[in-house]
């Protein structure tokens, strides 16, 4: 997630002409977001980060239907 801000960041830099950005390419800009899309379609994927992410949701959902039925017996 920082570095979709980073970019969207230096988007905007970029665009609005501020200080030094103005004077940037393009070309590092288009070249973070290859970074980022190779990011996430490849090597979060290949780290197992994306299924991690999946499993938390469902950890917690497990925790909270397990605490709601202990809740429910007193």
């Amino acid at each position: 997630m920082p570095i979709i801000l980073l970019l969207v960041a230096l988007v905007a830099l970029r665009y609005f002409e501020v200080w030094k950005f103005a004077d940037m390419s393009w070309w590092w800009i288009v070249g973070l977001a290859v970074v980022a899309f190779i990011w996430f379609e490849f090597i979060e994927k290949m780290l197992g980060l994306d299924k991690k992410k999946a499993h938390d949701v469902d950890e917690a959902r497990r925790k909270e239907r397990v605490k709601q039925s202990f809740d429910k017996r007193k």
